[in-house]
């Protein structure tokens, strides 16, 4: 492996740790001398790159390091490019934005021929199936969810009844016919799946959930976990998780 792509190899490996990994875990994953890696250990740091820890210690790469122009494999590059055409065929307008303007920073720095590489990648997306109908902005849900506020939902089910709840919204799928909010209902006390297309009227509260998202999403996942049809197996409304308190 060539020194260049060996100190990227190393960042990746660094990012994917969360805490203070060992040099000798470090070196192993790259099948180099306990030497070498300190050389390159310092060669990044003097690059810029946040590592923070010693020998006998360990490493730990800290958020905010920006990489030289990049360097990608045939096979990342194609993930990308195909990631990006799913996001622009699938997801609302300002995600497809957000998503334009992140490939075109990452291709400013590309090496030329990596850059065409990118561009002619041949992986495609098939049509979608469906047109946007939702009433509501999409955006101010991404923003409940990151902000973990709770939200004001009107909605209305499968046969048209009309409903008001408060819910803590988890996290928000797309699907080829279909977009879903997950969320935790307080009216039914367990999560509840709710079609966008649905929402009749959407605000945000000022009240924060009581609990962290994180740990409610990985609440649903164990729940999902179970025997039950995926999300959006049946045109029903807010569909109750299997281990979840259900009520009409």
């Amino acid at each position: 492996m060539a020194r260049s792509e060996r100190l990227l190899a190393l960042l990746q490996i660094l990012r994917r740790h969360r805490h203070t990994v060992s040099g000798a875990t470090l070196a192993g994953e790259l099948g180099i001398s306990i030497r070498t890696l300190y050389r390159d250990i310092a060669s990044l740091q003097a690059q810029g790159a946040d590592i923070e820890g010693e020998p006998g210690v360990g490493y730990i790469l800290r958020p905010g390091f920006m990489l030289p122009p990049l360097m990608f494999s045939q096979g990342e590059l194609e993930a990308l490019m195909l990631g990006f055409r799913w996001v622009q065929k699938f997801a609302d307008a300002p995600v497809t934005k957000a998503a334009t303007d992140a490939l075109a920073k990452i291709s400013a720095v590309l090496p030329a021929e990596l850059r065409e590489e990118l561009e002619s990648t041949a992986l495609l997306v098939g049509p979608r199936r469906i047109v946007d109908s939702e009433v509501v902005d999409l955006a101010l849900i991404r923003t409940a969810i990151r902000r973990e506020r709770k939200l004001r939902l009107s909605y209305a089910d499968s046969v048209g009844a009309l409903s008001e709840r408060t819910i803590w919204p988890v996290a928000l799928g797309y699907f080829e016919d279909t977009r879903m909010l997950v969320a935790w209902c307080e009216s039914r006390q367990g999560y509840r799946h709710f079609r966008t297309e649905r929402m009749l009227a959407l605000a945000m509260l000022e009240e924060r959930f009581p609990r962290r998202r994180a740990a409610m999403l990985k609440e649903w996942k164990e729940t999902e976990a179970g025997p039950r049809r995926p999300i959006g197996a049946e045109a029903g409304t807010d569909t109750p998780s299997a281990n979840a308190k259900s009520q009409p």
